[in-house]
């Protein structure tokens, strides 16, 4: 596989490739398998969390790829138990140790949970400048962030998060957010990005693949990509793993792009739950 996948720069110099391979409800059984897969066929850019449970496998798939730890861009998140300063601190240490690595490319809080903590993810965001300015985590940003909650952190803290992590997909584009982030140097990274594989039936997406003569879910993904966003499906099939990565070399329209934004539901077409409420903490 000698797939070309581009690097989106982020607003603090460093860059990140655009298409990755997420690990989200994979068990850590299947981890290392998947993620192996996806790197010998040339992903480099993994993205887990704290609360996904499979930090150690990924770690372990990067070690046994032979690849240089320079060459994985690999993403984590804050687990949502952990927002205070000093249990972010440990929970961060713990993320390295699971990983066998010495430093992060990108640490995230996972989501804002404003019901929680008295509303203070403010704290939590200076905790990760820590690890930015120390160099153990080189990008820091956040996920599941609405405009309120970028706002507050801009006024009040020195450090503009390189990237939000949102739910978007073609029945939920999260325009405001995105155009905030666009607006502010922040790059949108979608989660979700085929809606939980709710939009592999849609007759307009369908219609597109023929015409395409690609996969619905090859025809989202491109359609993510020249929205600019990054994007990191997940599966454990290698035939899947391997299509995903089939979506550079062939574009979508203008007016094509306009009829698969235009399959958006606002906020009915939200498949997880909404940031403003959402205030799950692991047992």
């Amino acid at each position: 596989m000698t797939t070309r996948i581009p690097d989106i720069t982020l607003n603090d110099g460093n860059t990140i490739p655009q298409l990755g391979f997420g690990v989200f409800q994979i068990e850590p059984k299947d981890t290392v398998r998947a993620v192996r897969t996806a790197l010998d066929l040339g992903y480099r850019h993994i993205d887990t969390a704290q609360m996904y449970g499979n930090e150690a496998e990924v770690g372990q798939a990067v070690r046994e790829s032979g690849l240089d730890r320079r060459d994985v861009y690999i993403t984590s998140k804050l687990n949502n138990g952990f927002h205070r300063p000093d249990d972010a601190r440990k929970a961060f240490e713990s993320t390295l140790s699971a990983l066998k690595m010495d430093y992060i490319d990108l640490f995230l809080i996972h989501w804002p949970l404003p019901t929680l903590y008295d509303g203070d993810f403010v704290s939590t965001w200076k905790t990760l400048e820590e690890f930015r300015h120390d160099g153990r985590a080189r990008s820091i940003g956040v996920s599941n962030f609405q405009v309120a909650h970028l706002e507050r952190l801009a006024v009040q803290t020195d450090t503009v998060p390189a990237v939000n992590q949102i739910e978007v997909h073609p029945y939920f584009g999260n325009e405001e957010v995105r155009e905030y982030g666009r607006a502010n140097g922040i790059a949108t990274e979608a989660w979700s990005p085929i809606a939980q594989g709710k939009v592999l039936d849609d007759p307009t997406l369908v219609e597109i693949a023929e015409q395409t003569g690609r996969t619905v879910a090859q025809v989202v993904l491109r359609w993510h990509v020249q929205r600019g966003d990054i994007v990191f499906p997940k599966s454990i099939t290698p035939e899947r793993i391997e299509e995903n990565l089939g979506i550079f070399d062939f574009e979508l329209d203008d007016a094509t792009m306009e009829r698969i934004t235009g399959l958006g539901r606002g906020e009915a077409g939200r498949q997880g739950p909404n940031p403003d409420t959402f205030d799950y903490v692991p047992s």
